[in-house]
């Protein structure tokens, strides 16, 4: 009897907090909101026994997507007066409105017309998922049969941090990213980056050591892991890398070089680009994780860090 109406309640605070994100004049308002909504969807996330996606979204939905916008909401303060006197029309407000209300129309229409039991290849899934020899399903799913998908995932991110790094002023290129922070070294800042990384640095390898047979992986372990980073440099007790450095470089390409390189082995091998011999699936499932955990790393602080803005020596 309990459980229904948390779940009632939970859905009524989801809804209202989308609402909030979405129509809140302040800027830091609306990204509270919708930091609060990814915590909370991950909750539901939980209940419905989806662990995986749980932690993906308290991780990156709630966690990292909300540092990026509060971030962008700092950087927009200034212009945020000049824009708050600016108004749309009405005409252009009832456009707005009724193009909203013809989209969720439009969703709703949708839903309603799928079939009762939708086409599914889990059984199929289920079925070929222990020739991975990888026990979680989500794993095995991202890494066997949409690995592709995974790879060109990889890849987009390099692109968009090479995306961010094309902003950087030609005096700035190849520095470092972001200001040089300056913080109490005796305040709760400072004491948190000393006192959490450890914790959080063990909590990360154990997301990744488990995520071939429990709920984790490489993206979770990875955000945790560039959290803790950012927190160190936030607390100024280390400064942003260089984005010269070849270590740097050779850590965010080397996750999508291996992947290619075992998507041609797989060529070779099986017959198929990004098949895997048969005995060889988890070694190299494994191996692919290995090497994409720090380019994902690498590739969610710097994104965080933004472009290079300072040129200092090495």
């Amino acid at each position: 009897m309990i459980a229904p109406v948390v779940s009632m309640v939970v859905v009524a605070l989801l809804l209202w907090l989308a609402v909030w994100s979405v129509v809140a004049r302040d800027a830091f308002l609306a990204v509270a909101a919708f930091v609060a909504y990814g915590l909370l969807l991950a909750l539901v996330w939980v209940r419905l026994a989806g662990m995986d996606v749980a932690l993906t979204e308290a991780a990156i939905g709630g966690g990292l997507t909300g540092a990026l916008l509060l971030g962008a909401v700092g950087r927009l303060r200034r212009t945020e007066a000049t824009l708050s006197s600016e108004h749309a029309s009405n005409g252009t407000r009832i456009v707005a409105a009724l193009l909203a209300l013809g989209v969720t129309v439009a969703l709703m229409i949708a839903v309603t017309m799928l079939p009762q039991q939708p086409p599914t290849l889990a059984p199929l899934v289920v079925t070929a998922l222990p020739a991975t020899s990888v026990g979680n399903p989500i794993t095995g799913v991202l890494l066997a049969f949409r690995a592709l998908d995974t790879m060109l995932e990889a890849i987009v991110l390099v692109i968009a941090l090479i995306g961010v790094w094309s902003f950087a002023p030609d005096h700035a290129w190849g520095g470092r990213p972001g200001p040089r922070y300056s913080t109490d070294p005796n305040g709760i800042l400072a004491y948190l980056a000393r006192v959490l990384p450890p914790l959080g640095i063990v909590i990360g390898i154990y997301l990744f050591w488990a995520g071939a047979d429990h709920p984790g992986g490489k993206f979770q372990s990875a955000t945790i892991l560039a959290a803790m980073w950012m927190l160190v440099q936030m607390a100024a007790l280390a400064d942003t890398p260089r984005t010269d450095g070849s270590g740097i470089r050779a850590g965010i390409v080397v996750g999508p070089l291996v992947f290619i390189a075992v998507g041609l082995f797989g060529l070779w091998t099986a017959g198929t680009f990004l098949g895997y011999p048969a005995g060889w699936a988890k070694p190299l499932i494994l191996l692919i994780e290995v090497a994409l955990l720090p380019t994902l790393v690498l590739v969610l602080a710097l994104l965080m860090n933004g472009p290079p803005s300072r040129k200092t020596a090495p």
